[in-house]
């Protein structure tokens, strides 16, 4: 698994999950470990390759249950239902879908965004490239592999490589900045206003070591 890869353990018991969002600002919850009869569908998700409930389920059951959060969707027709049930579970959210699939965003193609803010759902469209400057690219430029060649990229990405994965981190990582709205110039004017103010904020904390910091902190910890 990819968190796995990066050194970061994931059977932590549940009060260690928790304790990991103060010490490092950061912690995953393991499904398995908080629900823990996934260990049954798990196998059977896996030989059915489709999706199935539990991929509109997982961010609805969030244990942490965010005030704010970013959900990519492989689904058009759920994405604006996702969107419905976090408004009325009192949270801000950015839900996408990108045009050619992708439950991501990224310079492949414009995307739809269902934004959650004060109980009420807004439907934009985002092009990447026409409205954030970034790079068209290809799926294959971004396309992944195992999971330690994966981390092998992330790491690269923290170090300060440039390139098509970079833009595509740092577009995705300020959707969730957004979505939080706290950070300066994510609170107000237009969503491409926004979403620029967002990217600024993921690359200085890229570009000052922050990011690989945190992870570096949160692997160690984990091992504890």
């Amino acid at each position: 698994m990819f968190l796995v890869s990066l050194g970061v353990r994931l059977d932590l018991p549940v009060e260690r999950v928790k304790e990991l969002v103060d010490e490092v600002g950061i912690t995953f919850c393991f499904a398995q470990v908080f629900h823990p009869a996934m260990r049954f569908a798990m196998p059977i998700r896996k030989e059915l390759g489709v999706p199935t409930t539990f991929n509109i389920l997982g961010p609805l059951t969030n244990p942490a249950q965010p005030s704010a959060t970013a959900i990519g969707s492989s689904s058009l027709r759920v994405s604006p239902v996702l969107a419905g049930v976090i408004a009325e579970q009192g949270r801000e959210a950015l839900v996408f879908y990108s045009d050619n699939g992708l439950d991501e965003l990224a310079g492949t193609c414009p995307a739809t965004v269902w934004e959650v803010r004060g109980g009420g759902v807004t439907e934009l469209r985002l092009d990447p490239v026409a409205d954030l400057g970034l790079s068209a690219i290809s799926i294959d430029d971004i396309r992944g592999g195992t999971a330690s060649e994966n981390a092998v990229i992330a790491r690269a990405v923290l170090d300060g490589s440039s390139g098509p994965v970079r833009e595509t981190v740092l577009l995705n990582a300020a959707a969730g900045i957004v979505a939080d709205a706290t950070l300066p110039g994510t609170s107000s004017g237009t969503l491409v206003e926004r979403m620029t103010a967002g990217i600024g904020h993921a690359e200085r904390a890229i570009d000052s070591g922050a990011a690989a910091s945190v992870l570096q902190r949160w692997a160690a910890a984990t091992q504890a």
